[in-house]
Protein backbone atom coordinates (compact mmCIF):
# COMPACT_ATOMS: atom_id res chain seq x y z
CA UNK A 1 0.00 0.00 0.00
CA UNK A 2 1.14 3.69 -0.45
CA UNK A 3 -0.03 7.04 0.32
CA UNK A 4 -1.18 9.41 -1.72
CA UNK A 5 -2.15 13.64 -0.95
CA UNK A 6 -4.86 14.81 -3.15
CA UNK A 7 -6.15 18.31 -3.33
CA UNK A 8 -7.81 20.16 -0.96
CA UNK A 9 -10.58 21.45 -3.55
CA UNK A 10 -11.95 18.03 -4.94
CA UNK A 11 -12.34 16.79 -1.47
CA UNK A 12 -14.61 19.70 -0.16
CA UNK A 13 -17.05 19.55 -2.83
CA UNK A 14 -17.25 15.84 -2.18
CA UNK A 15 -19.81 14.54 -0.17
CA UNK A 16 -18.55 11.22 0.61
CA UNK A 17 -17.21 11.12 4.26
CA UNK A 18 -14.15 10.54 5.49
CA UNK A 19 -13.72 6.63 6.17
CA UNK A 20 -10.34 5.90 7.74
CA UNK A 21 -10.26 5.36 11.15
CA UNK A 22 -6.75 6.00 11.14
CA UNK A 23 -5.72 9.13 9.26
CA UNK A 24 -2.69 7.75 6.75
CA UNK A 25 -0.84 10.89 7.17
CA UNK A 26 -0.08 13.64 9.45
CA UNK A 27 1.36 17.04 8.38
CA UNK A 28 3.39 18.54 10.50
CA UNK A 29 2.64 21.20 12.95
CA UNK A 30 5.72 23.40 14.05
CA UNK A 31 4.43 25.86 17.04
CA UNK A 32 6.48 25.09 19.85
CA UNK A 33 8.29 21.84 18.03
CA UNK A 34 11.48 22.75 18.04
CA UNK A 35 11.68 24.05 21.22
CA UNK A 36 10.15 20.71 22.50
CA UNK A 37 13.03 19.11 20.75
CA UNK A 38 15.86 21.19 21.87
CA UNK A 39 14.25 20.50 25.83
CA UNK A 40 14.28 16.81 25.51
CA UNK A 41 17.63 16.42 24.30
CA UNK A 42 18.77 18.88 26.94
CA UNK A 43 16.55 16.08 29.53
CA UNK A 44 18.28 13.56 27.95
CA UNK A 45 21.85 14.97 28.18
CA UNK A 46 21.92 15.54 31.29
CA UNK A 47 22.73 11.39 31.82
CA UNK A 48 23.86 10.34 27.98
CA UNK A 49 27.22 9.77 27.63
CA UNK A 50 27.13 11.72 24.44
CA UNK A 51 25.32 14.28 26.71
CA UNK A 52 27.67 16.96 24.62
CA UNK A 53 26.73 16.18 21.40
CA UNK A 54 23.28 16.16 22.37
CA UNK A 55 23.12 19.53 24.49
CA UNK A 56 25.01 20.78 20.56
CA UNK A 57 21.97 19.11 18.56
CA UNK A 58 20.17 21.33 21.36
CA UNK A 59 21.35 24.53 19.77
CA UNK A 60 20.78 24.14 16.52
CA UNK A 61 16.81 23.15 17.84
CA UNK A 62 16.77 26.16 19.58
CA UNK A 63 18.07 28.40 16.24
CA UNK A 64 15.32 26.59 14.38
CA UNK A 65 12.49 27.58 16.58
CA UNK A 66 13.16 31.55 16.80
CA UNK A 67 14.21 31.39 13.01
CA UNK A 68 10.32 30.11 12.43
CA UNK A 69 8.73 32.54 13.41
CA UNK A 70 11.50 35.34 12.47
CA UNK A 71 10.84 33.93 8.86
CA UNK A 72 7.58 32.43 8.07
CA UNK A 73 6.86 31.12 4.63
CA UNK A 74 4.11 32.31 2.27
CA UNK A 75 3.35 30.27 -0.69
CA UNK A 76 0.65 29.13 -2.93
CA UNK A 77 1.08 24.95 -2.79
CA UNK A 78 -2.46 23.74 -4.35
CA UNK A 79 -1.09 24.24 -8.30
CA UNK A 80 1.71 22.36 -7.08
CA UNK A 81 -0.31 19.84 -5.19
CA UNK A 82 -2.64 19.28 -8.73
CA UNK A 83 0.54 18.54 -10.88
CA UNK A 84 2.04 15.87 -8.77
CA UNK A 85 -1.50 14.20 -7.42
CA UNK A 86 -2.20 12.57 -11.02
CA UNK A 87 1.71 11.07 -11.10
CA UNK A 88 2.00 9.72 -7.57
CA UNK A 89 4.35 11.81 -6.65
CA UNK A 90 5.26 13.32 -3.15
CA UNK A 91 4.33 17.04 -3.95
CA UNK A 92 7.45 18.77 -2.20
CA UNK A 93 9.65 15.73 -3.58
CA UNK A 94 13.61 16.64 -2.71
CA UNK A 95 14.56 15.22 -6.22
CA UNK A 96 12.06 17.66 -8.43
CA UNK A 97 10.91 20.53 -6.31
CA UNK A 98 12.81 23.71 -7.66
CA UNK A 99 14.51 25.35 -4.42
CA UNK A 100 14.03 29.22 -4.19
CA UNK A 101 16.39 31.33 -2.12
CA UNK A 102 14.77 30.99 0.91
CA UNK A 103 16.25 27.93 2.83
CA UNK A 104 19.43 30.20 2.21
CA UNK A 105 18.20 32.81 3.89
CA UNK A 106 16.74 30.41 6.54
CA UNK A 107 20.28 29.27 6.74
CA UNK A 108 22.09 32.76 7.17
CA UNK A 109 19.83 33.11 9.73
CA UNK A 110 20.26 30.25 11.69
CA UNK A 111 24.18 30.56 11.50
CA UNK A 112 23.72 34.29 13.08
CA UNK A 113 21.37 32.63 15.97
CA UNK A 114 24.30 29.81 16.66
CA UNK A 115 27.40 32.02 16.27
CA UNK A 116 27.16 32.52 19.63
CA UNK A 117 26.56 29.82 21.29
CA UNK A 118 29.42 27.92 19.36
CA UNK A 119 33.13 27.55 19.78
CA UNK A 120 36.30 25.65 18.13
CA UNK A 121 35.33 23.33 15.21
CA UNK A 122 31.75 23.78 14.98
CA UNK A 123 32.37 27.74 15.10
CA UNK A 124 34.86 27.52 12.78
CA UNK A 125 32.01 25.66 9.99
CA UNK A 126 29.68 27.97 10.99
CA UNK A 127 31.77 30.71 9.81
CA UNK A 128 32.82 28.69 6.75
CA UNK A 129 29.18 28.32 5.75
CA UNK A 130 28.72 31.78 6.37
CA UNK A 131 31.10 32.60 3.20
CA UNK A 132 29.73 29.73 1.08
CA UNK A 133 28.39 30.86 -2.46
CA UNK A 134 24.96 30.01 -3.11
CA UNK A 135 26.13 27.76 -5.57
CA UNK A 136 28.58 25.66 -3.16
CA UNK A 137 25.15 25.78 -0.72
CA UNK A 138 22.94 24.54 -3.74
CA UNK A 139 26.27 22.01 -4.65
CA UNK A 140 25.26 20.68 -1.12
CA UNK A 141 21.77 19.92 -0.59
CA UNK A 142 21.86 18.88 -3.81
CA UNK A 143 24.25 15.70 -2.86
CA UNK A 144 23.12 15.31 0.29
CA UNK A 145 19.01 14.89 -1.12
CA UNK A 146 20.78 12.07 -3.53
CA UNK A 147 22.49 10.65 -1.03
CA UNK A 148 26.14 12.23 -1.95
CA UNK A 149 26.89 12.64 1.48
CA UNK A 150 30.71 11.70 0.97
CA UNK A 151 30.57 15.11 -0.99
CA UNK A 152 29.48 17.11 2.17
CA UNK A 153 31.66 16.94 5.36
CA UNK A 154 29.52 15.81 8.51
CA UNK A 155 30.61 18.46 10.72
CA UNK A 156 28.62 20.96 7.96
CA UNK A 157 25.64 18.41 7.20
CA UNK A 158 23.42 19.03 10.90
CA UNK A 159 23.77 23.09 9.59
CA UNK A 160 22.77 22.22 6.14
CA UNK A 161 20.02 19.89 6.52
CA UNK A 162 18.78 22.09 9.63
CA UNK A 163 17.93 25.01 6.99
CA UNK A 164 16.53 22.67 4.28
CA UNK A 165 14.50 21.20 7.13
CA UNK A 166 13.01 23.80 8.19
CA UNK A 167 12.41 25.18 4.93
CA UNK A 168 10.22 21.79 3.83
CA UNK A 169 8.91 21.67 6.79
CA UNK A 170 7.06 24.98 6.46
CA UNK A 171 5.72 24.16 2.81
CA UNK A 172 4.46 20.77 4.42
CA UNK A 173 2.59 22.95 6.91
CA UNK A 174 1.04 24.54 4.07
CA UNK A 175 -0.42 22.07 1.57
CA UNK A 176 -4.02 22.43 1.01
CA UNK A 177 -4.38 18.63 0.65
CA UNK A 178 -5.75 15.08 1.98
CA UNK A 179 -4.61 11.79 2.34
CA UNK A 180 -5.44 8.37 1.06
CA UNK A 181 -4.21 4.97 1.00
CA UNK A 182 -4.26 3.20 -2.20
CA UNK A 183 -2.62 0.24 -3.85
CA UNK A 184 1.47 0.51 -4.14
CA UNK A 185 4.88 0.25 -2.68
CA UNK A 186 7.96 2.79 -1.55
CA UNK A 187 5.96 3.17 1.78
CA UNK A 188 9.48 3.30 3.19
CA UNK A 189 9.57 7.28 2.04
CA UNK A 190 7.88 10.27 2.90
CA UNK A 191 4.42 10.65 0.60
CA UNK A 192 5.08 14.23 1.68
CA UNK A 193 8.46 14.81 0.38
CA UNK A 194 10.36 11.26 -0.48
CA UNK A 195 13.18 11.50 2.72
CA UNK A 196 13.56 8.76 4.78
CA UNK A 197 11.91 8.61 8.59
CA UNK A 198 14.16 9.69 11.40
CA UNK A 199 12.39 6.88 13.34
CA UNK A 200 8.62 6.08 14.50
CA UNK A 201 6.75 6.86 17.20
CA UNK A 202 3.64 4.49 18.69
CA UNK A 203 1.36 7.41 19.85
CA UNK A 204 -0.62 7.06 22.46
CA UNK A 205 -3.88 5.51 23.03
CA UNK A 206 -3.07 2.99 20.64
CA UNK A 207 -3.96 -0.63 21.15
CA UNK A 208 -0.86 -3.26 19.56
CA UNK A 209 0.89 -0.79 18.16
CA UNK A 210 -1.95 0.26 16.30
CA UNK A 211 -0.91 4.27 16.23
CA UNK A 212 2.54 3.91 14.53
CA UNK A 213 3.33 6.63 12.36
CA UNK A 214 7.27 6.98 10.47
CA UNK A 215 8.39 10.84 11.24
CA UNK A 216 10.34 12.39 8.24
CA UNK A 217 13.73 13.35 8.68
CA UNK A 218 12.92 16.46 6.23
CA UNK A 219 9.41 18.35 6.73
CA UNK A 220 8.52 16.84 10.34
CA UNK A 221 5.35 14.74 9.00
CA UNK A 222 4.31 11.39 10.00
CA UNK A 223 2.47 8.75 8.10
CA UNK A 224 1.10 5.51 9.25
CA UNK A 225 2.64 2.41 9.23
CA UNK A 226 1.43 -0.28 11.18
CA UNK A 227 4.20 -1.69 13.44
CA UNK A 228 3.72 -5.32 12.33
CA UNK A 229 4.90 -4.39 9.33
CA UNK A 230 8.35 -3.79 8.14
CA UNK A 231 8.42 0.18 7.17
CA UNK A 232 11.16 -0.59 4.87
CA UNK A 233 9.77 -3.56 2.77
CA UNK A 234 6.41 -3.98 3.67
CA UNK A 235 6.78 -7.82 4.71
CA UNK A 236 5.42 -9.19 7.88
CA UNK A 237 7.35 -12.71 8.41
CA UNK A 238 10.68 -12.25 9.86
CA UNK A 239 10.03 -9.34 12.18
CA UNK A 240 11.46 -9.10 15.69
CA UNK A 241 11.70 -6.55 18.56
CA UNK A 242 15.03 -5.77 20.19
CA UNK A 243 15.11 -2.93 23.22
CA UNK A 244 17.69 -1.81 25.94
CA UNK A 245 14.11 -0.67 28.01
CA UNK A 246 10.55 -0.60 27.70
CA UNK A 247 10.04 3.42 25.77
CA UNK A 248 12.41 2.33 23.09
CA UNK A 249 12.45 -0.62 20.71
CA UNK A 250 14.23 -1.63 17.12
CA UNK A 251 12.01 -3.78 14.70
CA UNK A 252 13.87 -5.66 12.92
CA UNK A 253 13.56 -7.76 9.64
CA UNK A 254 14.55 -10.87 8.14
CA UNK A 255 13.74 -10.50 4.77
CA UNK A 256 15.45 -7.16 3.90
CA UNK A 257 18.16 -6.96 6.73
CA UNK A 258 17.37 -3.44 8.14
CA UNK A 259 15.69 -1.88 11.26
CA UNK A 260 13.81 1.27 12.72
CA UNK A 261 13.08 2.11 15.96
CA UNK A 262 9.62 2.14 17.59
CA UNK A 263 9.69 5.03 20.41
CA UNK A 264 6.28 4.42 22.84
CA UNK A 265 4.75 7.72 23.99
CA UNK A 266 2.58 5.79 26.51
CA UNK A 267 5.61 4.85 28.64
CA UNK A 268 6.61 8.15 28.52
CA UNK A 269 5.06 11.01 27.08
CA UNK A 270 8.24 13.18 26.80
CA UNK A 271 9.56 10.82 24.05
CA UNK A 272 10.68 12.95 20.77
CA UNK A 273 11.59 11.64 17.46
CA UNK A 274 14.69 13.39 16.29
CA UNK A 275 16.15 13.64 20.47
CA UNK A 276 15.42 10.38 21.68
CA UNK A 277 16.75 8.22 18.52
CA UNK A 278 19.92 10.51 18.75
CA UNK A 279 20.18 9.40 22.86
CA UNK A 280 19.50 5.51 21.94
CA UNK A 281 22.60 5.15 19.57
CA UNK A 282 23.93 2.13 22.08
CA UNK A 283 20.64 0.39 20.39
CA UNK A 284 22.05 1.28 16.90
CA UNK A 285 25.42 -0.43 17.96
CA UNK A 286 23.62 -3.44 18.64
CA UNK A 287 21.67 -3.81 15.57
CA UNK A 288 24.98 -3.18 13.88
CA UNK A 289 26.38 -5.77 15.84
CA UNK A 290 23.35 -8.23 14.69
CA UNK A 291 24.08 -7.54 11.15
CA UNK A 292 21.12 -5.53 10.75
CA UNK A 293 21.63 -1.98 8.81
CA UNK A 294 19.25 1.16 9.75
CA UNK A 295 16.72 2.42 7.34
CA UNK A 296 16.61 5.44 8.73
CA UNK A 297 18.47 8.37 9.11
CA UNK A 298 18.83 11.04 12.28
CA UNK A 299 18.95 14.72 10.93
CA UNK A 300 22.24 15.48 13.42
CA UNK A 301 24.03 12.22 12.22
CA UNK A 302 25.05 12.31 8.71
CA UNK A 303 27.86 9.70 7.20
CA UNK A 304 30.49 12.15 5.38
CA UNK A 305 33.78 12.52 4.85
Amino acid sequence: MSIRIIPQQPLEASDKPATDRIPPLLFPRLKKLYQRRAARLRDLAAKNPLGDYLRFAAVIAEAQEIVLYDHPLQMDLHARLVATAASGKPPLDILTLPRDAHWQRLLHSLIAEMKPEMSGQALAVLENLEKASSQELEAMASAMFNNDFAQVSSDKSPFIWAALSLYWAQMAELIPGKARVEAGNQRQFCPVCGSVPVSSVVHMGSEDDELRYLHCNLCESEWHVPATTCSNCEQTRELHYWSLDSTVKAESCGDCGTYLKLLYQEKDPALEPVADDLATLVLDARMEQEGFARSSLNPFLFPGE
